[in-house]
């Protein structure tokens, strides 16, 4: 009998001027509860994952593909853009809401082990507002993605919506929304990055990549144990 393991949430993915690319999973709700996770693809090529639990750890890591796994606490927070301060000003009591109704998300504070990142999240795209009309229930179903898989082949370079996740898994994504980044200050061991680039070239820890351009994806995970 199949198990089906769901993960909402957002993942945010960007290059850096030094060729570090960087994708970072904030799940709101999964069979772990709320947590985040990083992945990170060095300029040698080398592949880690930054984890906050063996738990964490032990499933992502039979899902992708990393030379190296490191438990560490992994903290995401959000921060509040100039939008959503603009919007509380006028009487709206919650930042998300305010930023989210003027087509931008608080922005984001990243902090996991030698990684530390500020990430500047701008408006929707225009993919995000094609996303938006779809509805939900639609955009988010596994059934769905042989349709959307070879049509994100063509237009997202490196994207795909469906795959093989390890021996006896199939990984399905259905995103419901897409922000552009605008701006990132990246560390690692406290030593910056460099500039916000694209995710050039893809990154290789599963079967696709996150958009070549810096964005951040609202997204519905579905894995498939067989």
């Amino acid at each position: 009998m199949s198990s089906v393991l769901r993960f909402r949430g957002r993942i945010a993915g960007w290059g850096t001027a030094s060729g570090t690319r960087v994708v970072v999973g904030r799940w709101d709700a999964s069979p772990f509860g709320a947590f985040a996770d990083v992945m990170v693809e060095r300029p040698d090529g080398e592949r880690l994952l930054l984890a906050p639990s063996p738990q964490v750890a032990d499933l992502v890591a039979s899902t992708y593909r990393f030379d190296r796994v490191v438990l560490t606490p992994v903290a995401v927070t959000g921060e509040p853009t100039d939008a959503a301060d603009a919007a509380l000003a006028a009487g709206s009591g919650n930042v998300a809401e305010a930023a989210a109704g003027r087509g931008r998300l608080p922005d984001w504070h990243v902090v996991a082990g030698p990684l530390e990142a500020r990430l500047a999240v701008g408006p929707r795209t225009s993919l995000g507002h094609v996303l938006r009309a779809v509805p939900r229930r639609v955009a988010t179903s596994r059934h769905l993605t042989p349709l959307t898989d070879p049509v994100a082949r063509v237009l997202l370079r490196g994207v795909r919506t469906r795959g093989s996740a390890g021996p006896g898994r199939v990984e399905h994504y259905g995103a419901t929304d897409v922000h552009a980044l605008v701006a990132a200050e990246t560390t690692w061991d406290g030593e910056p990055l460099g500039d916000l680039r694209d995710v050039d070239p893809p990154v290789r820890f599963g079967f696709g990549s996150t958009p070549r351009r810096p964005s951040v994806t609202d997204v519905v995970t579905t894995i498939v144990v067989r």
